[in-house]
């Protein structure tokens, strides 16, 4: 039977060990098309980085996609430095991901839109839906001409998704409301190209739209800056853009990457990672609206009653809202 001292000996030794672990900690981020600064999708995962770094100290590797032969070789560049946690940010990285954690078993992986079933890898996923759900209905009542805009980024079911109950939040407010939808393009382009999103939120207002909601990167820049061109009103998305033009953006669909990319940095760091699935939703605070003073105005009491009364009945199951992800149909 081991002394009383020898065990104390071996509590302070794992203490020590554990600690040291944390302070050694090396996490990585790969960026995706757009950049860290695109003001929307890859910055706001950029916000959760670095909010771990300045709590913890602890710094970090980075690297930012400029072109899609680039997401595998990162990832595998940043696991070969010895990287413990490497987190790749959209699900165009899911391959990339999937392959880099079968070559090294003993690092941690994240990817955020991902989905990677694997013993090593969290997958970090969002109700996009519930909160386009919101803003839509925001959108709807918001309107003067009974027409309301979306414009998407590359098409794929992930945006079709957003496109989705963004309608799907319109039409609960009237059947009648018109919904019009683009697409900026089918490659990874779509996600950085301003003048392209400008010109089809220029044909939509052309069209009678007096609302648009940008789902699109760093593209949704173009979107905005033609809301206020025309003196219309634009919907941010992942970050809170709301500052980008106060008086036009009448709210931002809050995606919250920064808090999932915060977590899985903290959760390696206090060694409570774990593989698998995790999902964020209006009911995890994964995904909600922006109101602040640059949108306050926009914004009547009547209207943020009804947009909480809508997510407390989608939190409760009273609202169920139609997910393209599982259903590809918007019926």
């Amino acid at each position: 039977m081991k002394s009383v001292s020898t065990l104390l000996a071996s509590a302070i030794l794992l203490t020590v060990s554990t600690a040291v672990s944390a302070a050694d900690l090396k996490p990585a981020v790969v960026f995706d098309m757009g950049g860290k600064f695109d003001k929307s999708f890859n910055q706001g995962v950029n916000d959760g980085v670095m909010k771990f770094n300045k709590e913890t100290g602890l710094k970090y590797r980075e690297f930012e996609i400029t072109n899609p032969t680039q997401r595998e070789q990162a990832i595998r560049k940043m696991a070969q430095r010895g990287s413990d946690i490497i987190l790749g940010v959209g699900f165009a990285q899911s391959s990339a991901i999937e392959k880099v954690a079968k070559e090294f078993p003993n690092t941690k992986f994240a990817i955020i839109d991902g989905y990677v079933v694997a013993p090593n890898v969290q997958s970090l996923l969002f109700k996009e839906h519930e909160g386009s759900f919101l803003v839509g209905m925001l959108a709807a009542m918001a309107s003067k001409s009974g027409k309301v805009g979306f414009i998407g980024g590359m098409d794929i079911p992930l945006i079709r998704r957003f496109a989705c109950g963004y309608e799907k939040g319109a039409k609960h407010v009237s059947s009648k409301i018109g919904v019009i939808q683009n697409m900026t393009g089918t490659t990874p382009a779509a996600w950085s190209d301003p003048g392209r999103g400008a010109e089809l939120t220029r044909g939509q207002f052309d069209q009678g739209v007096d609302v648009v909601y940008a789902a699109a990167g760093y593209t949704g820049v173009g979107v905005y800056q033609a809301a206020k061109d025309a003196g219309k009103l634009a919907i941010g998305v992942d970050s809170n853009q709301n500052y980008l033009h106060p008086g036009t953006m009448l709210t931002s669909m809050l995606k919250r990457v920064d808090v999932a990319a915060y977590t899985t940095f903290m959760e390696a760091k206090n060694g409570t990672w774990k593989a698998g699935i995790k999902v964020f939703g209006l009911k995890e605070g994964g995904i909600d609206w922006a109101l602040d003073e640059h949108n306050q105005d926009l914004i009547s009491g009547d209207m943020k009653a009804k947009i909480e009364a809508a997510k407390s009945a989608i939190i409760a199951g009273e609202i169920k809202v139609h997910d393209y992800m599982s259903d590809k149909s918007c019926k």
